[in-house]
């Protein structure tokens, strides 16, 4: 291993965590627009042009507030629980492929931060601690408003994580593989795993929703019957933590699902018209990041459209709906891989 290489694998790390740092502060700013949007109004407007300089408002203002822990709390564990939340959010983006790899001075260099070939093993291990960040800041706070939401959180991410999971499996049994570089791979032209797992596309979507505390999955933190939620006795940054994990989580699932089923930097026939190698990673990282703003939209949109689930509603969602709809998606692929194998069982 290389000095140059360790440097480029470095400014590689700061880039992408910089990038998803600024695409998840934006993107609070761009939920209070299309939120506006659709319901008639104007939205932030007052800091700088159109009110682009909000999102920086928002962050000195979460600075400069009090930091208040409560007495009663366990204070160590009160820190710990917004810190492990927002790091395992931000360590999921090393194992995704953001575009074809860049040729400097005859030196390939990947776009991917590590090519895991137990990428997708990884990427649900790291999501899967995230759950706990909220149950410990939950149980810290020793609020019953807090901690009723860190149970919340948990068991939903626990019985949404089983049919996302088992969704992952079917497109495992198609690709293949585990690594997301080979799934990306796979799906040039059109090629995409859309076409092939539509399904566990939507039962992945789903999932996701849930994951993210996005609404109507949001019940973690129902304001109107929990206050606020496993957060309800933070303050200041630490309080802004959970906050912009949330985005952070938003990207990273959008960026997952346009890897998963999109294909990831891959776009139809542009071959054709762009033969330079730099040319076509500049454009597959275009390519990647316009899928990933389309679905960080759709989030935005489902969440200002339709309304908030009752916890049984979702629970029974989790378990009787979409469980058995992914178990369902298993079965039908595992058929179809066989299905030349099943024909010739019933010629004989």
């Amino acid at each position: 291993m290389t000095l140059s290489f360790l440097i480029y694998k470095t400014i590689l790390v700061v880039i992408v965590f910089s990038i998803t740092l600024l695409v998840a502060m934006y993107s609070t700013y761009a939920e209070r627009k299309i939120a506006a949007f659709l319901q008639d109004r104007i939205g932030p407007d007052r800091a700088g042009p159109f009110g682009i300089l909000q999102p920086l408002a928002d962050g000195i203002k979460m600075f400069m507030k009090e930091e208040v822990i409560p007495s009663a709390s366990n204070k160590a564990l009160f820190i710990i629980g917004p810190s492990v939340f927002i790091l395992t959010a931000c360590m999921t983006g090393v194992v995704i492929p953001w575009g074809p790899p860049l040729t400097i001075g005859g030196t390939e260099y990947s776009l991917q931060i590590t090519d895991v070939n137990i990428g997708i093993l990884y990427l649900f291990g790291v999501v899967s601690l995230g759950v706990y960040g909220i149950m410990i800041g939950g149980w810290a706070s020793n609020n019953k408003y807090s901690l009723l939401g860190a149970i919340r959180a948990s068991s939903q991410m626990i019985s949404y994580e089983v049919a996302m999971g088992l969704s992952i499996i079917a497109l495992v049994m198609t690709t293949g593989t585990l690594s997301l570089a080979q799934i990306v791979e796979q799906q040039q032209g059109w090629h995409w795993n859309i076409l092939i797992q539509p399904l566990g596309f939507l039962i992945f979507l789903i999932c996701a929703f849930a994951e993210t505390n996005r609404a109507p999955f949001d019940l973690p933190e129902c304001e109107t019957e929990l206050v606020g939620g496993y957060h309800t006795e933070y303050s200041s940054m630490k309080l802004g933590f959970f906050l912009f994990a949330e985005y952070i989580n938003m990207f990273i699932s959008s960026a997952v699902i346009s890897t998963f089923y999109f294909g990831g930097y891959n776009m139809p026939f542009i071959g054709r018209f762009v033969s330079d190698p730099n040319g076509l990673a500049i454009l597959g990282v275009v390519f990647l990041f316009s899928k990933i703003f389309f679905f960080i939209f759709f989030f935005m949109w489902v969440r200002w459209t339709l309304p908030r689930f009752r916890y049984d509603q979702l629970m029974n969602l989790g378990w009787k709906i979409l469980i058995p709809l992914s178990i369902a998606n298993l079965v039908l692929t595992g058929a179809w891989m066989m299905r030349y194998e099943i024909a010739g069982l019933f010629v004989k």
